[in-house]
């Protein structure tokens, strides 16, 4: 029986954290025994904005060091970088031109920034044209993503349905979204109305990166915000902090919700806290542990290699079929 393939992958702007890994890294190594897995490195989609070389070059050996840190295994899991794989940018090229600028403006990202004062490029507006390629381009049965990038999946369904309609055929499958059941969005631990973001406006305490030591880590955890009621209950709208710590407990230590918040009733918030930063600690000494153990192996390159190679055949069949049924090639 052949598997349902999966794809997803992050942008490597900055340093992984904890909620990439929550809300996307481990959901990617729990699927991969069940699913076909194909997750890539999106780094095209780091220079919509300015970046510097130097440092994308940085987060992009890093990204693949944690990916195989965190359980990727590319025995079961095809791991590439989406530059080594040009076929996307040329299907984003005629995607883009299947998507109304309706339909980019109302993209949260934009609407996001559009007012900020910022330079925006033209290609920050017209990305998430590449972003459904990325998905379309391997015909998926379903793309795991986290609430903030649901939008961006749903787009991709409406153009794989508007040039199958358009054009004739099943060429390109529609996706589903899957989402985790828990942890599929970890605030910040200093503003908890907010994602978890290298960009949070506290700085570096409202996030805990993969490579942060262990006391700073836990330091993190210790003194994020929480209220003053001192009840350990899920209420994200009137007790975003404790919600957001029991969602990163529940997640690593995969129990519910429930059972978390069971667990901790009438304790106080420092042991609370405590018994959060101990699972998040143990979980950062295992990924680092084995980020150390693979960082001087040399086995990145080849990796990145294999995988680029392997995809590239599904890549170039769909671009070829989309070609020719739009007209573009007549042999």
């Amino acid at each position: 029986m052949t598997k349902m393939r999966m794809i997803s992958g992050i942008k490597p702007t900055g340093k992984l954290h904890l909620g990439n890994y929550i809300g996307a890294l481990r959901n990617f190594v729990a699927m991969q025994d069940e699913y076909e897995m194909i997750v890539f490195i999106a780094n095209l989609h780091c220079i919509t904005l300015p970046i510097d070389p130097e440092e994308l070059k940085g987060y992009l050996k890093d990204q693949v060091l944690f990916y195989l840190a965190c359980g990727l295994d590319p025995q079961k899991s095809t791991i590439f970088l989406q530059s080594d794989v040009m076929e996307h940018a040329q299907l984003g090229y005629i995607l883009s031109c299947l998507t109304s600028m309706g339909e980019l403006n109302r993209q949260t990202q934009f609407k996001d920034k559009k007012d900020s004062g910022q330079t925006l490029t033209a290609g920050f507006y017209t990305y998430p044209a590449l972003m459904a390629s990325d998905i379309l381009i391997h015909k998926v049965d379903g793309v795991p993503v986290g609430e903030d990038q649901k939008q961006h999946v749903e787009l991709a369904r409406d153009l794989a349905q508007r040039f199958n309609q358009r054009f004739g055929g099943e060429t390109l499958i529609v996706p589903e979204v899957v989402m985790p059941k828990v942890g599929k969005r970890i605030m910040s631990l200093q503003d908890p109305t907010k994602k978890m973001s290298k960009s949070d406006h506290f700085g570096e305490k409202g996030v805990i990166y993969l490579s942060d030591d262990l006391k700073t880590a836990r330091k993190k955890i210790m003194s994020a915000v929480t209220d003053s009621d001192m009840l350990v209950k899920y209420d994200v709208e009137n007790k975003p902090g404790v919600s957001n710590l029991l969602s990163i407990y529940a997640a690593l230590k995969n129990v519910s919700i429930q059972d978390a918040e069971a667990e901790f009733e009438g304790c106080q918030y420092g042991t609370f806290k405590k018994a959060v930063a101990d699972v998040v600690v143990s979980e950062l000494e295992m990924i680092q542990n084995r980020y150390n153990e693979i960082k001087d192996s040399g086995i990145v390159e080849e990796v990145l290699a294999h995988g680029a190679s392997k995809v590239r055949v599904q890549a170039q069949s769909t671009l070829k079929e989309v070609q020719q049924k739009m007209g573009l090639e007549w042999m």
